[in-house]
């Protein structure tokens, strides 16, 4: 529901805070007192034109915000989300638009920037404005078998459901006869490769092992003298350790004369000890990277063998393994691939005639829908002098190309508006004040389904008056019921319905012409309905008048 209007500097309006509340509200004035720049300043709001031509003479720019109260889930929610914009259904939704003098507008929705698209986007959900010219929400055929489905209480997720399990059986046999055709031409080449694959038989990260373990090799025959000369110095004849031993051999004889002999025996012993630890890591390296000219010679051609194949095969060489696995189930695939597409071939077979009872089901439904809809629809329109007028939904069956997730069918509202004429589509026979009567008369039908939970009529009621004003307001007042609808209305009869009445008028001060929005009180609702039935001069009569009017209200 659309809860405050706020403008600044659009056109005649310097600044203007409206509210609004649930039920019917109208807007009266004057003919040329701006009712059209309200509606063109929500059309803003809601991503229209930013043309610069809207804002005020000499103001530096034109803003709108507009607030609405939204449920937790739907559609607008879903869109914030998708847009990565946050949205707490337990405070307004609020959008902005700013658009420069100097060119230029920005856009936000609470407070987040965002694009004027996307507020183009999100309009269809929290505003319909039907005017003279609308070509949007009823009058666009694509919107109409949702309406339908809504009217008939129709479930078509079952018919989503079939169509997508219908169309994945498809892809797969579409992916699994390409392969098989590509398989084909390519069996001999796929033999050869993954018979070479097989005898190589690569493992994953070979290659890193083995060119670790030829480094180690190669380092270990430049280092292998330097480590044999360690071991003799320490284990030689005449090595350290030699030498050591020899010395704690004389020192254990002589160590009891004297505490200090002792201690150099000690330490000695240390010595030894630390020495041959140290050789037992000389003797571990040397063992690790003893150089095996035989060894290297079988890692370099088995890594040369490695790398040779993964160019040829444009992977790197740790990949081979995968690789293989891979061309290995092709070539199976491709060995017993008529079974597995028989079987697919089955799966699209029954996927499809799945699909198409549901979506038969569907379309009786539609059908039967349609009638009960054309039904309502014609019962509202006599009342609104459009007696003559007929009203079709037609259903019509496509073909398998046209079939889809929502079904089978092509849905179109179609309007006859004299006897013997064809039907066609509304928005082509119908004029200005016709189509928006026959919007109200779809509307009452369709009552809650779908659609914007606030309504705007842009003189509906334009080229009637009396009974047909009155019916007009009848049935505004029946719609607000269900949804905020708001008029603009030159037509008492309807002004009398609203539950809010807001009066449009100009102003001059001798320089500036100003535009502004009063809400009005009930002295001042009947002041106004009394204008609009006796024009400039208000007569006691009219006032009468206004007051029986206002009294089923």
């Amino acid at each position: 529901m659309l809860t405050a209007l706020s403008i600044r500097d659009v056109v005649l309006i310097e600044a203007l805070d409206l509210e609004f509340g649930e039920g019917l509200g109208v807007l009266t004035g004057e003919t040329g007192a701006g009712k059209s720049i309200l509606l063109d300043a929500l059309g803003l709001a809601l991503g229209g034109r930013g043309e610069t031509g809207l804002v005020r003479q000499g103001a530096a720019q034109a803003v709108v915000t507009a607030s609405f109260d939204l449920p937790a889930t739907g559609a607008v929610a879903e869109l914030m989300a998708e847009n990565g914009l946050d949205f707490d259904a337990s405070e307004p939704l609020i959008v902005r638009r700013i658009v420069k003098a100097d060119g230029g507008s920005r856009a936000f929705v609470n407070d987040q920037p965002a694009s004027a698209g996307l507020l183009r986007e999100l309009g269809p959900y929290l505003v319909e404005i039907h005017g003279q010219h609308d070509d949007r929400g009823l009058l666009n055929p694509r919107g109409h078998r949702d309406l339908l489905d809504a009217f008939a209480r129709t479930d078509a997720a079952g018919v989503a459901a079939a169509h997508r399990a219908w169309r994945e059986a498809v892809d797969a046999l579409d992916a699994a006869q390409a392969e098989q055709e590509t398989a084909e031409r390519d069996r001999d080449w796929l033999e050869h490769a993954v018979a070479e694959l097989r005898a190589l038989a690569p493992e994953p990260g070979e290659e890193e092992q083995l060119a670790e373990r030829r480094a180690m090799m190669q380092r270990g025959e430049k280092i292998a003298t330097e480590l044999q000369s360690i071991a003799d110095l320490l284990e030689g004849s005449d090595g350290g350790l030699t030498k050591l031993r020899q010395a704690a051999r004389i020192l254990e004889r002589v160590s009891g004369d004297h505490e200090a002999l002792a201690e150099a025996l000690a330490a000695i012993d240390r010595a030894i000890n630390d020495g041959a630890e140290a050789q037992d890591r000389v003797d571990a390296a040397a063992e690790a990277l003893a150089f095996d000219p035989a060894a290297l010679e079988n890692d370099e051609a088995r890594l040369f063998e490695l790398r040779g194949v993964a160019r040829k095969h444009r992977v790197q060489p740790d990949d081979l393994a995968a690789l293989a696995e891979e061309l290995g189930g092709k070539l199976e695939r491709l060995e017993s691939g008529g079974a597995g597409i028989a079987k697919l071939e089955r799966a699209v077979a029954e996927s499809r005639t799945a699909y198409a009872a549901a979506a038969q089901a569907l379309s009786e439904a539609r059908t039967m829908a349609a009638s009960r809809l054309d039904a309502a629809v014609e019962t509202e329109l006599k009342p609104l002098k459009l007696d003559a007028a007929r009203f079709r939904t037609m259903v019509e069956p496509q073909g398998e190309a046209g079939w889809g997730p929502a079904g089978m069918d092509r849905v179109e509202f179609l309007v006859s508006t004299n006897p013997g004429a064809p039907f066609a589509p509304l928005i082509k026979i119908a004029s200005g004040g016709e189509l928006s009567r026959f919007i109200l008369a779809m509307k009452v039908a369709l009552a809650e389904e779908g659609g914007a939970r606030t309504l705007i009529f842009d003189e509906i009621d334009r080229g009637v008056g009396g009974a047909v004003a009155s019916a007009i307001g009848d049935r505004l007042a029946r719609l607000a019921g269900t949804a905020q609808v708001l008029v603009v209305t030159h037509s008492p009869q309807v002004a009398a319905r609203g539950a809010k009445h807001l009066l449009i008028a100009k102003s001059h001060d001798g320089t500036v012409t100003r535009t502004g929005v009063t809400p009005l009180d009930a002295g001042q609702r009947r002041e106004e309905i009394a204008r609009m039935l006796s024009g400039a001069e208000i007569t006691d009569e009219a006032r009468a008048q206004a007051e029986r009017l206002l009294e089923p209200a």
